[in-house]
């Protein structure tokens, strides 16, 4: 019962943290810091250490992308995952996990497709996935499996890709 609460807590603000963004993008605009920019190019570093928070940023950057659209920019993102968050990507990587954590993979996996429908590449270190011991095979197809996600950031941004770091 209490994980039942904790959940439709959860959901509930989610909800409003949506309706509110919704809400806030149609009072508010980026119009100065977009001011003459027709694209823009950024990487996200991801590392979290639970699912919850990782569901959460996930959805956020999706609403980053459309944000941006919204305001006539076309939006080039790249998320790149270290760390013990690549134990949150699948349920099947690291069943373990799944029922402590199921309402928050769930979220993440809409997110994963919701930004693959939008071209963002989701990249996963592989270094990460052998320390938290993941199974790369388990991983979502959506997924990107680097070799290391430093490297990746670095080559990025090396690429013109603004850094936003979110741990």
């Amino acid at each position: 019962m209490h994980k039942c609460l904790q959940g439709i807590k959860f959901v509930s603000f989610l909800l409003l943290f949506t309706i509110t963004s919704i809400n806030a993008e149609q009072k508010y605009n980026d119009a100065a810091a977009l001011k003459g920019i027709e694209q823009a190019k950024g990487v996200f570093l991801i590392d979290f250490k639970t699912a919850k928070t990782t569901a959460f940023y996930l959805d956020l950057i999706v609403g980053t992308y459309d944000g941006f659209k919204r305001q006539g920019v076309e939006p080039e993102i790249v998320v790149v995952v270290i760390g013990p968050t690549v134990q949150f990507l699948s349920k099947e990587a690291k069943p373990e996990l799944a029922f402590e954590y199921e309402e928050s993979f769930d979220s993440i996996q809409q997110s994963i497709k919701a930004l693959a429908k939008r071209n963002v590449r989701i990249e996963i270190c592989a270094i990460a996935t052998d320390v938290f011991d993941v199974d790369n095979e388990k991983l979502p197809k959506e997924l990107d499996v680097v070799a290391d996600g430093f490297i990746s950031l670095i080559g990025w941004q090396t690429q013109d890709y603004k850094l936003v770091p979110v741990f």
